[in-house]
């Protein structure tokens, strides 16, 4: 990665992230020989080719319901684009109800958005810079859950550390992890902040229902893909588990 692309110094030394543990949770993006990694490739270019078209730089990453795999979507699209030249990433873990990006990355975030919100931290102290084989990333994960995520959500030190982030990062690709579209009204709140939403469903899990009734809840908000998680394997499994719409 050039240089004048790395996360910024002030954020403290790079944490090594272990790929086996990577691997035991599905994140396997970061590896260009594993053929499970090439429908990531596909939603990146196709994701990026969108987000460019239109000047867009925040995702949101959201699903119907928990289960999904929103999460490990949103982490190996983030690992997909960081293998790329001067595509440098931040990945944001804003699901206060359930957070897991720092736990599937294996981060023991002591600090983090929480803290951030509640004025206990500084955004340098938070924002980790993760690398695994030749991705490099940066993360600014939840570290743990609150009942109260509606209500920091839509406060006034979020949509603070929103333009912080927006100003600090404006020419990286900044993906969000937000909690499901019907656990609450978390992702209506912050929707209009961000640029464009990745849907991603579940085969077998998400109903019609489900699906229509977030349809109604996204209005308004660019859909830049939709990706059905979960699909029946095949002998080309590695497109069929991830197939962006």
């Amino acid at each position: 990665m050039d240089p004048a692309f790395a996360a910024p110094p002030a954020f403290g030394d790079f944490v090594v992230l272990n790929p086996s543990s990577l691997e035991a949770k599905r994140i396997i993006a970061y590896d260009v020989s594993d053929h499970r990694g090439r429908a990531f490739d596909m939603l990146r270019t196709q994701v990026l080719q969108t987000m460019a078209l239109h000047n867009w730089h925040m995702m949101a990453v959201t699903s119907p319901s928990p289960g999904c795999g929103k999460t490990v979507t949103a982490i190996n699209l983030a690992l997909s684009i960081a293998r790329q030249p001067d595509k440098p990433v931040l990945l944001i873990d804003f699901d206060l109800q359930r957070p897991q990006v720092g736990n599937y990355l294996g981060l023991k975030a002591k600090q983090g958005v929480l803290s951030l919100l509640e004025g206990r931290a500084k955004f340098r102290d938070v924002v980790v810079n993760a690398r695994v084989a030749d991705s490099q990333f940066a993360v600014l994960p939840c570290e743990t859950s609150t009942l109260r995520s509606s209500e920091l959500i839509a406060s006034k030190a979020m949509a603070g550390l929103l333009k912080e982030i927006k100003q600090a990062f404006k020419n990286w690709t900044v993906i969000v992890d937000l909690p499901p579209v019907l656990a609450g009204d978390d992702v209506i709140s912050i929707l209009p902040q961000m640029d464009c939403v990745l849907f991603v469903a579940a085969a077998g899990m998400s109903t019609p229902g489900q699906v229509k009734q977030c349809v109604r809840h996204l209005e308004g908000a660019p859909v830049v893909r939709m990706v059905l998680n979960k699909a029946t394997e095949s002998s080309h499994a590695y497109y069929s588990r991830y197939t962006a719409a």
